[in-house]
């Protein structure tokens, strides 16, 4: 396959912030295209460090998630343990972090899988998809409000996973299929 030139992004004419809040930046961006077209975008600033999303799968061939409220659907949703790179982290010293906070697991094996964007037209965010193995008990203090639920799920039936009402969100869905892609 040829691979094809990138188009040159525009020129930023001037750049912004219009709201901010405890969580968000929005910046309001004037851009000038290569045609010379102008127009103004908006996106959301974002920190810079990065976030992990961790893929457990323990000895007896299982996934492990995790069902924890989501203020953006106001539910519960099933996915994969995830959370930001803390200042002076690794992706997978995060990862590791955050498996210990939200499943009371550490593991000897990280491997990352992929590397991927947030809303890229909204959002300056990239997540790095990291399967965890080799399991051990190690518990850390997390920062969620409630206990969450952690979910054990045979790999063996990951169709039934996709079929789950509350397993929606796309970057789990993603994570699942960079896995079963990888395990073939």
């Amino acid at each position: 396959m040829t691979q094809k030139k990138h188009p040159t992004p525009p020129k930023i004419l001037d750049n912004n912030v219009v709201a901010k809040s405890r969580l968000f930046t929005v910046e309001a961006l004037e851009l000038r295209f290569s045609n010379g077209e102008q127009r103004q975008y908006e996106r959301i600033r974002g920190g810079g460090r990065g976030a992990v999303m961790i893929v457990p799968v323990n000895e007896h061939d299982e996934l492990i998630l995790v069902r924890e409220y989501c203020a953006g659907t106001n539910d519960y949703q099933l996915g994969f343990p995830k959370g930001l790179i803390d200042p002076g982290e690794t992706p997978f010293q995060a990862a590791n972090r955050e498996l210990q906070e939200e499943v009371g697991l550490g593991a000897h094996e990280l491997n990352e899988m992929k590397k991927v964007s947030l809303a890229p037209s909204y959002f300056n965010a990239h997540m790095h998809i990291i399967t965890a193995r080799d399991l051990y008990h190690q518990t850390l203090a997390g920062d969620e409000p409630e206990p969450l639920e952690v979910v054990h799920w045979p790999m063996a039936q990951w169709q039934a996973l996709l079929g789950e009402p509350d397993f929606t969100e796309a970057r789990s869905v993603a994570a699942l299929l960079l896995l079963i892609q990888a395990s073939n």
